[in-house]
């Protein structure tokens, strides 16, 4: 008997294959109807093929799967699209951070505060200013 538990058991796989129906008569009907057809179309009796018609046979499947690709995005001219400049900004705040609170002390994280606040609203600005201009 089992007992109730808040906790799933996991249960052992089940072994489960399904078999694929094979009929041989099916598959050597289709092997000989293509082969009197590739005859037929030999000896020129069922029509003429023409030279597109051939090439559609053998295509590839891929033909049309890239498509819709639009190619490598051209990155921004921005400064501020950079990842590395992003972090760099940020281990310069840190380090500067850090020496500031070494050498002045807590005070440091409040000009920090002030510096960061200055440049960002220089850099919404300039974005604002921008965008008009366009």
């Amino acid at each position: 008997m089992k007992f109730p538990s808040i906790f799933r058991t996991a249960n052992p796989a089940r072994f489960d294959i399904k078999p694929r129906y094979y009929d041989p008569i099916k598959e050597e009907l289709e092997q000989r109807t293509s082969r009197i057809k590739q005859e037929l179309e030999a000896e020129g009796k069922l029509g003429e093929i023409t030279e597109e018609e051939r090439l559609k046979r053998y295509q590839s499947g891929i033909r049309g799967a890239f498509a819709q690709h639009q190619g490598i995005r051209e990155k921004g001219n921005s400064v501020m699209n950079s990842t590395a400049m992003v972090r760099s900004l940020i281990f310069l705040f840190l380090i500067t951070g850090l020496a500031g609170y070494i050498y002045i002390g807590p005070v440091i994280f409040e000009y920090l505060i002030y510096l960061g606040m200055i440049i960002a609203a220089g850099y919404y600005f300039s974005k604002l200013k921008k965008s008009r201009n366009e």
